[in-house]
């Protein structure tokens, strides 16, 4: 093997970096406080399921499962699947947040198909606009993007009464398998059936999947299973017909024994919680084979060992991993990047082959034609939803804003893209030395997924609201077919609120890395290209297995050589390259970012090829245009590897970085402000009501105390297309911003700043916007986050208006054809 230190031959490549020194592992190779995970005796192999799950394409692609992962045409699959309500957004907006959705690395989208908004009055169906759901799937459809849709007939989804109209509750009992409520479904799905007509997987469409119902537990007479295996019949009956049926698992859940697939779910937090303190430790930040977290006890065993049993003949298949987390009135979470894309690391550790988000993109609740149509006390539920507000944190907002967990997760997508399919057949191991208990904040929460000697560790130091300390001299031992491996082969610290991916005997084209302590990231073809990141505080370390004639040509690193392994470390970055030359003189590159690098990388097929694009802005792609959007003008930049034969039309080159070329787009900003004249001052707000053990919204009356102002934006005029924002910060209880005299959005304060879209406002009635804010008691019992209750006057009360912001969203179209 030679090794050699590569010094820049062509201008690609750039200036070098600092050489990380060899001091960051030094540490004594027996180590007594190593995580030790037993993996030499073989799994049994994957069964078929107990019943037939199979459906064909006409073009012949076949999707079927087996008792530990999805399979597409007889090979492993693992999808990501992110929620979007196609009625809770405008029709206008669709198609180009289902590619934002797609540039996010989500393949599949789920969607909810609420009865209410369709049949809110009885025998009146209506599937036009933001309704109109063969549109919305068509477009999945042209764009690659798979669906599964939920049908309910109750859905639940923070919708009033769960989905299911008035008319249907004051009819008949609901929700088991009586003559009147059957009947009724049987139209509601039929009429469903009709719009989704050549849009399912058999016919050549994007439809794979068909939820049935929705976190059902009743058990008793026309209930229970039975009722679900009624519903599906209907639903095949009339024309809903899907290679997979789903049922939720939690919440005690009524699974059949044949016909359907369980998919679990996960939270943080909850709004549903029922108090006003923080939840104690989360059960979800702990790697385990417990699939619910409701049987998880408080010393990290299952309560029902009985209920695992019978999961674990499905594969681990998920819906709802919280991607945020809504706000009721009497408990307002606020969720945390990391608490969002932990979870993430912790159940793919856990063995879960099919991630699924909860909500991957927010949205806004439609005009009712009769009433409201969120859930609330009101109508016999246990919380109070805004009317309008269903943002949910989500890593796209309700107005499509990127939120910063976007960047998060995307890093996790984007890997399951390109490697899902090694990780689905993989089983999941656990150390010897497991955390005692929800309390134990000691010991380290570490798993791995391998097949025989390869796979991929995984790692959790972070719990929301519970401060995990660091881990010094953290190493794990792997005890694999091939034999023992130390990963790292010294010890290092695992940073507090760190949560990693590490790949084990991993095959790069011919070049097998032992392992890595930097994270997987994606992967190009051509040049031979594997995208890794380092977490801030671990240091960057590569371990090769020496071959003869083997060449590693580290540019920002040191290669030293030991017992048969090349062992690389890199400092991160866009220059943090290695290049090997393994087996038959195949070359492969190794590019190791930093983590707010990887948060910032989008991958896409352009011009031709797959190429990578580091940008600060935020991107979508369709086809070879790439669309760059940000607020703010100078962040209209591109750094694309490998470079494009040309400079875009409307870009200019701009140098290098790294190994990445430069383009950057001149836009001229617009001003204009908005302008705020106070209208009403506060009254004085009554007393909070308590109703089924938590606060009860203030109803219409209460808000005569409610402050108000008069907020006026100007029209935009720009030379690009551009999206426009109020940003409002305040202080108070609720607030709600009128258009025109008619509802926008509305807001549970937590603390945050509140967006809100003014695209989805007629710019006529941008200078007839109205602000109520309602003030905050003192003695509000609501949950709100910790730092973020207000001082209060001797009176009491808050309301205040602190800054209007209008932000304005430039986007720029990058046609990259060749």
């Amino acid at each position: 093997m030679r090794l050699r230190h590569w010094k820049p031959a062509f201008v690609l490549w750039g200036a070098a970096l600092a050489v990380l020194l060899p001091k960051a592992f030094a540490g004594d190779s027996e180590n007594p406080d190593a995580l030790v995970i037993h993996a030499t005796a073989s799994p049994e192999p994957p069964k078929g399921l107990s019943f037939p799950i199979r459906g064909q394409s006409p073009d012949g692609h076949v999707l079927s499962a087996n008792t530990r992962y999805l399979t597409r045409d007889g090979k492993p699959w693992f999808p990501v699947m992110g929620e979007f309500h196609f009625s809770r957004y405008p029709e206008t907006g669709w198609e180009k947040e289902i590619l934002k959705m797609k540039a996010g690395g989500v393949q599949v989208i789920s969607t909810y198909v609420f009865w209410i908004h369709h049949e809110e009055i009885e025998g009146r169906f209506d599937w036009t606009g933001q309704r109109d759901v063969h549109r919305f799937i068509d477009l999945c459809g042209k764009h690659g993007m798979l669906v599964w849709i939920r049908i309910g007939p109750w859905d639940h989804g923070e919708v009033r009464n769960g989905g299911l109209p008035d008319w249907l509750i004051q009819k008949t009992a609901t929700r088991e398998s009586n003559p009147v409520y059957l009947d009724r479904v049987r139209l509601f799905y039929g009429e469903t059936a009709k719009q989704l007509k050549g849009l399912f997987w058999k016919d050549g469409g994007p439809i794979l999947g068909v939820q049935i119902e929705n976190e059902y537990s009743a058990r008793g007479k026309n209930q229970g299973a039975a009722h679900l295996v009624d519903l599906r019949q209907i639903a095949r009956d009339v024309g809903l017909e899907a290679p997979f049926y789903s049922v939720t698992a939690w919440d005690n859940a009524a699974i059949p024994a044949h016909d359907f697939l369980p998919v679990f779910g996960g939270y943080a937090d909850g709004f549903w919680w029922h108090n006003q303190v923080e939840q104690p430790p989360n059960p979800n930040y702990f790697f385990t084979r417990i699939r619910c977290e409701e049987n998880v006890g408080d010393d990290l065993q299952s309560k029902h060992p009985e209920i695992d049993a019978v999961q674990a003949t499905f594969p681990y298949l998920t819906a709802e991993m919280g991607g945020g987390m809504a706000a009721s009135y009497h408990r307002r979470p606020l969720l945390s990047v990391d608490d969002t894309a932990a979870m993430a690391v912790v159940k793919l550790g856990s063995g879960v082959a099919l991630y699924g988000y909860y909500m991957f993109h927010g949205g806004t609740n439609p005009e009712g034609k009769k009433a409201t149509l969120q859930e609330s006390q009101a109508t016999g539920y246990p919380n109070d939803l805004p009317v309008k507000n269903y943002d949910f944190q989500a890593p796209l907002g309700e107005f499509g804003q990127m939120n910063p967990s976007f960047g998060a997760v995307k890093t996790l997508d984007l890997f399951l893209n390109d490697f899902g399919a090694s990780l689905a057949p993989m089983m999941p191991y656990f150390p010897e030395r497991l955390p005692t208990s929800k309390a134990d904040t000691a010991t380290p929460r570490v798993a791995a997924r391998l097949d025989g000697d390869h796979g991929f560790l995984f790692l959790n130091n972070h719990e929301r609201t519970y401060h995990l300390p660091e881990h010094s001299n953290f190493q794990v031992k792997l005890d694999i077919p091939s034999g023992p491996l130390d990963v790292p082969r010294h010890p290092v610290t695992m940073p507090s609120d760190a949560y990693t991916i590490w790949p084990v005997n991993l095959d790069l084209g011919g070049v097998k890395l032992r392992y890595a302590t930097a994270q997987l990231l994606c992967k190009l073809d051509d040049p031979r290209t594997y995208a890794f990141f380092a977490w801030p505080g671990i240091p960057a370390e590569f371990a090769v297995k020496d071959e003869t004639d083997m060449l590693i040509e580290a540019r920002t690193g040191q290669v030293t050589r030991e017992g048969g392994t090349a062992y690389v470390q890199l400092e991160p970055g866009s220059n943090g390259v290695v290049r090997i030359r393994g087996r038959n003189n195949t070359w492969i590159n190794i590019l190791v970012l930093t983590r707010e690098q990887a948060m910032n990388v989008w991958k896409a097929p352009l011009a031709g090829r797959e190429r990578l694009i580091l940008s600060r802005a935020q991107l979508y792609f369709d086809a070879s245009v790439a669309h760059v959007a940000t607020s703010d003008p100078s962040k209209l930049k591109a750094a694309i590897f490998p470079a494009l034969n040309h400079v875009p039309s409307g870009f200019a080159g701009a140098g290098m970085d790294g190994i990445f070329t430069l383009y950057a787009a001149n836009v001229e900003p617009v001003s204009g402000q908005a302008e705020v004249q106070p209208i009403r001052p506060a009254g004085k707000v009554p007393e909070i009501k308590i109703s089924r053990e938590v606060a009860l919204v203030p109803g219409e009356t209460a808000f005569d105390a409610a402050a108000s102002w008069r907020i006026r934006v100007p029209p935009t005029v720009s030379a690009t297309p551009s999206s426009v924002f109020l940003q409002i910060t305040y202080q108070g209880d609720v607030a709600g911003l009128y258009a025109d005299g008619r509802l926008v959005t509305d807001n549970f304060y937590n603390g945050t700043s509140w967006t809100i879209g003014l695209d989805h406002v007629p710019q006529s009635a941008w200078d007839k916007l109205q602000l109520i804010v309602l003030p905050l008691r003192r003695d509000a019992p609501i949950y709100l986050p910790e730092g973020t209750r207000p001082a209060f006057p001797a009176d009491g009360q808050v309301a205040n208006l602190q800054d209007v912001q209008v932000v304005r969203e430039y986007e720029v179209v990058m046609d990259v054809k060749p």
